[in-house]
């Protein structure tokens, strides 16, 4: 079955096809691994919107991946509530256990490391997502095992 129609089928679901634009957007990063342009281009076709339409929405989320990213991804939260309690050292222990900085992937295409504006678990700060797992709170001392982890997967 074709994206296109996939993502028919799901807007059939809603009162108006363009209120399916966020699982449609889910379904075509499940295709492709991340947005290009020609999946703005299928969304946009399959719910009668706009290709640039449909990467304003994409481009608001956290969610989505505007560019490639590896295997793994490793997200830290760093707004106001995690970063009180020290984000900034645990994003700063990942670049130095990966060797990259947040938006790149490494060399071998396995792990992206990205920063997010929120997770929601502000209570339990720094708030950390392994390929959307949460851990909470990680601290720089936990981010070897957590990347070894990873590497083991």
């Amino acid at each position: 079955m074709s994206l296109v129609t996939e993502i028919q089928e799901i807007a059939a679901q809603y009162p108006q096809s363009r209120s399916a634009i966020m699982p449609a957007l889910h379904l075509a990063q499940k295709k492709y691994g991340w947005l290009p342009r020609e999946a703005f281009e299928e969304v946009g076709e399959a719910l009668g919107l706009t290709p640039a339409y449909c990467m304003s929405v994409a481009s608001f989320y956290d969610m989505y991946h505007l560019e490639p990213v590896g295997t793994h991804i490793v997200e830290v939260c760093t707004n106001i509530s995690c970063a009180l309690v020290g984000a900034q050292a645990t994003l700063e222990a990942f670049e130095r256990e990966l060797g990259i900085r947040p938006g790149e992937t490494t060399a071998d295409g396995e792990v992206t490391l990205r920063t997010v504006e929120c997770y929601g678990g502000c209570g339990w700060g720094p708030v950390v997502a392994v390929d959307q797992r949460y851990h909470e709170p990680v601290k720089p001392e936990d981010v070897p095992r957590l990347v070894q982890d990873l590497r083991n997967a």
